[in-house]
């Protein structure tokens, strides 16, 4: 214990009862013994802190809803640790992950670095594992160039992160302050990256209904802010480039159908299987995975879910995103 760094885990927790004494359990357990648990409750309205007061943990009450950015501020002025660890409410640390961190620190103090979700989610049904080896896949792609960190997982140095101003409160965006706060730190030429043994367990509970509604709000948001920052088809993460091209696709080819329909004219039609398997192919890494984690027989559903329904929310999320940004801009302008 006396080589151990000592780290300071932030938890931003806004209404998760359902989840919070799962993530405290879990980071209670670790092997790692030189650590702090410091939650910040965003003023629940459920019993969220009742049951954090039922761990060994410092508890910060915020008597107004603030936001997750202002929490994990607020988090970091009342920690000890010489090292942050960002986690969410709704994730779960395995026993060695803090001792990963502590590794993967050691070799480099000016380095932000990131986890990952495992493959296999909290609860392992069809549409929650599909979302978590998604993720698993997209994040870990670049691991030594990504193009951002997510706070389920991001371990920085205390004084790196004060250096440089924390993450941006009031942020018009509430679901990419992690994303805004890493592209700031890697124009300061800090390095990012990606850590694919350093891994939570997230806590999804999704359904059809669900996974497409978490699809469109943060294709929404990405394309908001994607816009802004002229990186509309930069691969990014979640927001990846086979991602991107497999919506296109979807599209592409419900276009083509309508027209081969309205026109009779064949080569529409001939051109769909081409669509069609491009799109297979380039996001071949991708089915790889699904195949190693789950076999072949959720590969095949996750394939069908992935080309034919999940586009449309993540396609729907985007169009409202376009749109979304043109109003603010109109109404922006018309106020200079």
């Amino acid at each position: 214990m006396k080589n151990e760094k000592h780290i300071s885990v932030i938890i931003p927790n806004s209404n998760g009862a359902s989840t919070i004494g799962k993530c405290l359990e879990s980071i209670l357990s670790s092997r790692y013994k030189n650590f702090e648990v410091v939650v910040v409750d965003d003023c629940s309205r459920d019993n969220s802190v009742e049951i954090i007061k039922g761990y060994p943990c410092r508890l910060v009450q915020i008597d107004r809803h603030l936001g997750a950015s202002n929490a994990r501020n607020i988090g970091v002025q009342n920690s000890r640790g010489e090292i942050l660890f960002f986690v969410d409410a709704d994730c779960l640390l395995q026993r060695d992950t803090l001792a990963l961190a502590d590794i993967a620190f050691s070799e480099d103090r000016n380095r932000i670095i990131g986890g990952t979700y495992t493959k296999i989610p909290y609860d392992d049904d069809f549409f929650s594992t599909f979302q978590s080896i998604f993720i698993n896949y997209s994040e870990t792609k670049h691991r030594d160039r990504p193009d951002y960190i997510a706070t389920h997982a991001m371990i920085i140095d205390k004084q790196i992160f004060r250096d440089n101003g924390g993450f941006k409160e009031g942020f018009f965006l509430p679901i990419l302050e992690d994303v805004e706060f890493t592209h700031r730190l890697r124009k300061a030429d800090y390095r990012l990256i990606i850590n694919p043994e350093i891994l939570v367990q997230h806590i999804f509970s999704f359904s059809l209904l669900r996974s497409l509604q978490n699809a469109a709000r943060k294709s929404m948001y990405w394309t908001i802010y994607s816009i802004r920052n002229h990186d509309l088809l930069k691969d990014s993460g979640t927001a990846s480039v086979e991602l991107k091209i497999n919506v296109l696709s979807y599209f592409f080819t419900l276009l083509f159908v309508f027209i081969y329909l309205f026109s009779g004219v064949s080569v529409f039609f001939i051109t769909i299987p081409f669509i069609l398997g491009m799109n297979l192919y380039l996001n071949k890494r991708l089915i790889k995975s699904f195949y190693e984690t789950k076999g072949l027989f959720f590969t095949f559903f996750a394939i069908l879910y992935y080309t034919m329904v999940y586009p449309l929310g993540v396609g729907a999320g985007a169009f409202a995103g376009v749109l979304t940004y043109l109003r603010v801009f109109r109404i922006r302008r018309g106020l200079r």
